[in-house]
């Protein structure tokens, strides 16, 4: 038996729809700038391969939990996304046989310090404090799901107002290449989320907004950002 010099962390677990049992989170892989309109909204126009970033497996928030504001940051942006959670893995993983390894998908909130990430692209700085702070990756319930992936509407709203809208259909790269690109940068396995991008309209949070995000198929987030 292991003896621990301090308490170890207790796991982070996301719930699953329909069933009392959770889904343990091993990381949380996210992929930046996957849909041609955001792509240009965020000063690129092309297809590049896909680029990643993480998130700690504690930034995820569960739903019906609060966000908290984020310190030091006076422009926090919402990023509505499609989640795919792994039950498998491995390396160089075949295009081909990618969606084997789905167990389910998720609504997630991609939450963006945007003022440290434009300061840290100016300086060539890494985006970590950008993205992968506390708290930001809020996730609806993974839905367990079998055969193609979703690809019906993606839409976010802030205090009932719509700011992001398009289609899962709409992504450059579709969730098997993601899988495949992201086997050859990591060894995946069961437990790991993907961030799979989000479509044009990003924008501002304040304190006591409520947000709602949606994609068609997987399920709805709320929560309300909090001081």
């Amino acid at each position: 038996m292991t003896a621990y010099v301090l308490p170890p962390p207790a796991p982070t677990v996301a719930s699953v729809e329909g069933e009392a049992g959770v889904f343990p989170v091993r990381r949380i892989l996210c992929v930046g700038r996957n849909y041609a309109a955001h792509r240009k909204e965020m000063g690129g126009d092309d297809r590049d391969p896909p680029f990643f970033f993480a998130k700690p497996a504690d930034a995820l928030v569960a739903p019906g939990q609060a966000v908290p504001y984020p310190s030091r940051t006076a422009n926090l942006h919402h990023e509505i996304e499609l989640v795919v959670a792994l039950k498998s893995g491995g390396r160089d993983i075949a295009v081909e046989q990618a969606l084997e390894h789905v167990y389910g998908y998720a609504v997630g909130v991609d939450l963006t310090r945007r003022d440290l990430q434009n300061a840290a692209k100016d300086k060539g700085h890494p985006w970590e404090a950008a993205k992968g702070f506390d708290a930001s990756a809020p996730m609806s319930p993974i839905r367990r799901w079998d055969g193609p992936p979703p690809q019906g509407r993606i839409a976010i709203t802030v205090n009932g107002e719509l700011r992001q809208e398009g289609a899962v259909a709409d992504m450059i790269w579709n969730v098997a290449e993601i899988i495949a690109e992201a086997s050859k940068l990591w060894t995946l396995a069961p437990g790991d989320l993907i961030f799979t991008g989000t479509p044009e309209g990003v924008g501002p949070l304040v304190v006591g907004d409520v947000v709602t995000g949606e994609v068609e198929g997987v399920g709805k987030l709320s929560f309300e950002v909090t001081a």
